[in-house]
C-alpha cells in the first residue's frame, strides 16, 4: 500500500516552513503562481524599511543596518543563487514589464539583418504587448512578429526551432508556459538559437523560485522575471533581469540615473557613466517599500534550498496529476505534461465550465486560478502547501462536479488572478 498524503506530510522536510507564512483562515491556497503568500521574513524586512523611514527620513538612503541605496544589489546577491548566476549579472528592481522593455531597448536591433522577433502563441500578454510596441516604435511592420502556434495546448520545441529562420534575430520565450505549466528545454533551445544567431530573452516568471536554474552552464543570454509568485515578494513587487557577461557591456537602451556607476552617481554629471554590473540597466530610483519584502522572502527561499523546493514541487504536482484522473469522467482534461522534466510548478485542468468551477471552489475555501476560456490552474507552493491540502482540493472539486453545484451558479465572469 502506498504512502498516504498524511504520511507524505509527516516525512516532508519543508513542512516546518509553512509556519512562516500567513494563510487566509479556512482556505486551501493554490494560487501561488499568481501571488505568493506573505511570509514573516518579508513582513519583518518591510517593517524595518518603514521604521528606517520613520526615524531616519532621507538618511535612510545611507544609514542604518540596511541602507536603501544598497538594496537593489543586496536583493541581486540573494536572487543570484537561484539562477546559478554571479550577482554582478543580476539586477533586481523596476517592474517585470519595464525590465522587458529595457532588454528590448538595449538588445533588439531593428535595423540589422535580422529584425524579426519570435514569440509563442500563448506568450504572456504583457510580453506580447511590449514586443509589439517596440516593433511599432522602431519602424517595423506587423509581419516582423513571428508567432509560433501551440499544438493542443503545448508548445512544440521543434516548431520553435524551425521558426528561427532567416530574418529572426531575437525571441521572447517562457521558461514555463503560464497557461499549462509546460517547462521548456531552455539549454537545448538556447543552443539551437545560438547556432542560428538568434538571441533568446527568457521570461522566467513562472519558474524562478520553484525550478532550479543554472544560467551560466546553460549559456542563457538574457532573462527576466517577477518576484511575487513563487518568491513571495508581495503584490507589485519589483522584477529582475539577468544579462550574460558577454552582453553586459552594452549601453542601456533606456538610461536613467540609478544605472550610473554607484561610486559616481551623486556627482550629478551630465555625462552618463553606467555601472559595471547589470545594475547599469536600472532606470529610476528604486521602489524601496517593494524591494524590502523581496529581500526578506529571498532569505527564506534560500534557507529552504531550491533543490528541495523543486523536489517537493514535483511531488505535489505529481500527486495532483494522479488525483485528477478521478475527474476524467466529468470531462476534465489535464493539459500539463506528465513528465517531471517537462513540468513547471503548477497543474492545469481544462473543462468547459472552468470559470464556474473556479467560483465554486472559492466558495468552498479552495483558491485556484482561472484562465479563459476553459482552464483551471492549481499551483501548490512547496513552502506552504501540504499533500493533504492537495488531496482535499481534488476531493472538493469532485464533490462539486458530482453534485453539479457549479451549474447552479449565475452566469458572470469568474475571478482571474
Amino acid at each position: 500500500m502506498g504512502a498516504t498524503a498524511a504520511d507524505l506530510d509527516a516525512a516532508d522536510p519543508l513542512a516546518p516552513f509553512a509556519a512562516e507564512f500567513y494563510k487566509p483562515p479556512g482556505t486551501i491556497y493554490l494560487d501561488g503562481n499568481s501571488l505568493g503568500l506573505l511570509c514573516k521574513p518579508a513582513e519583518a524586512a518591510l517593517n524595518a524599511a518603514i521604521e528606517s523611514w520613520r526615524i531616519r527620513a532621507i538618511l535612510g538612503w545611507t544609514e542604518g543596518p540596511d541602507p536603501w541605496f544598497e538594496m537593489c544589489r543586496k536583493a541581486s546577491r540573494r536572487l543570484a543563487p537561484l539562477l546559478g548566476a554571479d550577482p554582478a549579472d543580476v539586477m533586481v528592481g523596476q517592474s517585470t514589464t519595464v525590465n522587458l522593455h529595457q532588454l528590448l531597448a538595449t538588445y533588439y536591433d531593428p535595423d540589422g539583418p535580422a529584425p524579426k522577433i519570435l514569440i509563442d502563441e500563448w506568450a504572456f500578454p504583457s510580453d506580447r504587448y511590449a514586443v509589439e510596441s517596440h516593433l511599432r516604435l522602431r519602424g517595423r511592420a506587423p509581419a516582423d512578429l513571428v508567432v509560433v502556434p501551440d499544438r493542443d495546448h503545448f508548445l512544440d520545441e521543434a516548431a520553435l526551432i524551425a521558426a528561427m529562420h532567416e530574418g529572426v534575430g531575437l525571441a521572447v520565450l517562457p521558461s514555463v508556459v503560464y497557461r499549462t505549466g509546460q517547462l521548456l528545454d531552455m539549454p537545448r533551445l538556447t543552443w539551437e538559437a545560438r547556432k542560428r544567431q538568434v538571441i533568446i530573452l527568457w521570461d522566467c516568471s513562472h519558474s524562478v523560485g520553484v525550478v532550479p536554474h543554472d544560467f551560466p552552464s546553460d549559456e542563457i543570454d538574457l532573462a527576466f522575471g517577477c518576484t511575487y509568485k513563487f518568491l513571495n515578494g508581495g503584490p507589485g513587487a519589483v522584477g529582475w533581469l539577468y544579462v550574460n557577461p558577454m552582453f553586459r557591456g552594452a549601453d542601456p537602451g533606456l538610461a536613467g540615473w540609478f544605472g550610473s556607476d554607484p561610486d559616481r552617481q551623486f556627482e550629478m554629471s551630465p555625462q552618463f557613466e553606467p555601472a559595471d554590473d547589470a545594475g547599469r540597466l536600472l532606470i529610476g530610483t528604486p521602489h524601496v517599500l517593494s524591494l524590502a519584502p523581496v529581500i526578506g522572502a529571498l532569505e527564506l527561499v534560500n534557507r529552504a534550498g531550491i533543490e528541495a523546493i523543486r523536489q517537493k514541487s514535483l511531488d505535489l504536482t505529481g500527486s495532483l496529476l494522479l488525483l485528477a484522473r478521478r475527474l476524467e469522467r466529468f470531462g476534465v482534461r489535464v493539459v500539463t505534461p506528465q513528465e517531471d522534466e517537462r513540468r513547471g510548478g503548477h497543474v492545469t485542468l481544462a473543462h468547459p465550465a472552468a470559470g464556474k468551477l473556479s467560483r465554486a471552489l472559492r466558495a468552498r475555501g479552495v483558491i485556484p486560478d482561472y484562465r479563459p476560456p476553459d482552464l483551471l490552474r492549481l499551483a501548490p507552493a512547496p513552502l506552504y502547501t501540504s499533500f493533504v491540502e492537495c488531496e482535499r482540493a481534488i476531493d472538493i472539486l469532485e464533490e462539486i462536479l458530482v453534485t453539479g453545484a457549479h451549474e447552479r451558479l449565475p452566469d458572470r465572469d469568474a475571478p482571474v488572478t
